[in-house]
């Protein structure tokens, strides 16, 4: 199988710094991200998007994809992925919530809200590696995500 050699940005918002470094590892592991930027609440992830706040200086454009824990201070995860997915210039990245929540009702409204994939994050070290391995695979490296003429114009 040939996967494209174009490999693009991923915005990591999670406030557990062990499951940043396991995430950071898997990405790593398998070269499935160019840069990860990562924030530790979900109001630093919205600075990152908007380019606002110690982002302002930041490069225009959108990320190939958020990886996005739910339970994080100052914003939750499910407020950020609102937001997102109501701003025509952002609601087209794919979001990945990946958590520990099982609770059905996040489950529900992560749906809701027009989340692309939601994980449970597994226990086991090796299956985290693996599961984050195969979101990254897909929505760095298979995805096609709709050009930047597409998108609204920036704020």
């Amino acid at each position: 199988m040939i996967f494209p050699t174009k490999v693009k940005d991923v915005l990591l918002a999670e406030d557990n710094a062990n499951d940043v470094e396991l995430t950071l590892t898997a990405l790593q592991k398998h070269n499935l991200a160019n840069r990860v930027t990562v924030v530790r609440d979900g109001a630093a992830a919205l600075d990152y998007l908007y380019r606002e706040g110690e982002f302002a200086q930041r490069e225009a454009g959108n990320p190939a994809a958020i990886l996005l824990d739910l339970k994080m201070p100052k914003v939750d995860g499910l407020e950020v992925l609102r937001r997102v997915k109501t701003d025509a210039k952002l609601k087209t990245i794919p979001i990945v919530i990946l958590t520990s929540s099982r609770e059905d009702r996040d489950l529900v409204e992560g749906y809701r809200l027009g989340v692309n994939a939601y994980v449970v994050k597994p226990v086991h070290f090796d299956e985290f590696v693996e599961a984050v391995s195969c979101l990254g695979l897909f929505w760095a490296l298979i995805n096609e995500p709709l050009p930047d003429y597409a998108v609204a114009p920036a704020r």
